[in-house]
């Protein structure tokens, strides 16, 4: 994650009050007696990468930090690593070293699971040479390829995985049939499907073959329904033949080859961790 600390300009933005209209040093006393024990603000940033002490002290002064959604700008302020939940330009920063996320571009033939009772190849072979727990956030059929977050974080793979929360997930579907507009009108104007009506954020025709075999769709679903993109496409008459799920959140897959597993950057830490501890107002605004 990068922050550039010498822009004072952005100071301006960052330094608002909290959510309740306060800054933190506006609290009245008998708050302020009851400071939390723990590490000084600026060691703690420090030590999880955010920048180097004195720049996290800078950070700081300039209201550009938030402690559980209020601006702290005292160099004193302490607070807990395990409870207090950190944030710098309004992203959200991971303070618990033990914590691992990674991004896998899952093959075909895979199935989303740690270990499958039926014996199919499963998450298993990318996931043994690490440490950690992991478990995998949401779930790609076995025929489908793409992008899916491995994680030892109970609380985001909850959170991130839960139907209501609605997460973006953009897939490019090769289909059988020469795609049309109308077709894509349709797709983004809504379909009735036997578990109910859905329709796409988003959808667009990338590609479509001279002799109208095969079409590239783009979809952009927050569905989290059971192989819902090949049921789209089968209702509107265009059988899927290969999927691949490019986007998740604030994710892109770019050019992970299939097979590999990567940690995510500093940067797609704090992005999906900043969806993740939404409001519900926020998380509405942001689907609209």
């Amino acid at each position: 994650m990068s922050y550039n600390a010498g822009n004072a300009g952005n100071a301006g933005n960052a330094g608002n009050a909290g959510d309740d209209g306060r800054h933190e040093h506006d609290s009245p006393s008998w708050e302020r007696s009851a400071e939390p024990t723990g590490e000084r603000l600026q060691k703690i940033m420090a030590a999880a990468g955010v920048a180097s002490r004195r720049v996290s002290e800078q950070l700081i002064v300039e209201g550009r930090v938030r402690v559980n959604g209020r601006v702290v700008q005292e160099l004193g302020r302490r607070i807990d690593p395990e409870s207090d939940e950190v944030s710098v330009d309004n992203v959200a920063v991971q303070l618990d070293s033990t914590r691992r996320y990674l991004m896998l571009n899952k093959p075909v033939g895979v199935v989303s699971s740690m270990r499958d009772e039926q014996g199919r190849p499963d998450l298993r072979q990318f996931t043994k040479d690490y440490e950690e727990r992991l478990f995998n956030v949401g779930r790609l059929d076995a025929e489908t390829s793409g992008l899916l977050v491995l994680t030892n974080d109970g609380a985001l793979t909850h959170v991130l995985a839960h139907p209501s929360f609605g997460v973006t997930k953009t897939y490019v579907a090769k289909v059988r049939g020469a795609v049309t507009p109308q077709t894509i009108a349709t797709l983004t104007r809504g379909i009735d499907l036997e578990d109910g009506p859905i329709s796409a954020d988003k959808a667009r025709l990338l590609e479509r073959s001279a002799e109208g075999g095969f079409s590239l769709v783009e979809l952009t679903l927050h569905s989290g329904r059971n192989r819902i993109v090949r049921r789209m496409m089968d209702a509107v008459g265009h059988p899927v033949v290969e999927l691949v799920r490019r986007q998740f959140g604030p994710l892109h897959l770019g050019t992970l080859r299939v097979g590999a597993v990567r940690d995510l950057t500093k940067v797609e830490l704090g992005q999906l961790l900043t969806i993740s501890r939404e409001k519900p107002s926020d998380r509405d605004a942001r689907s609209e």
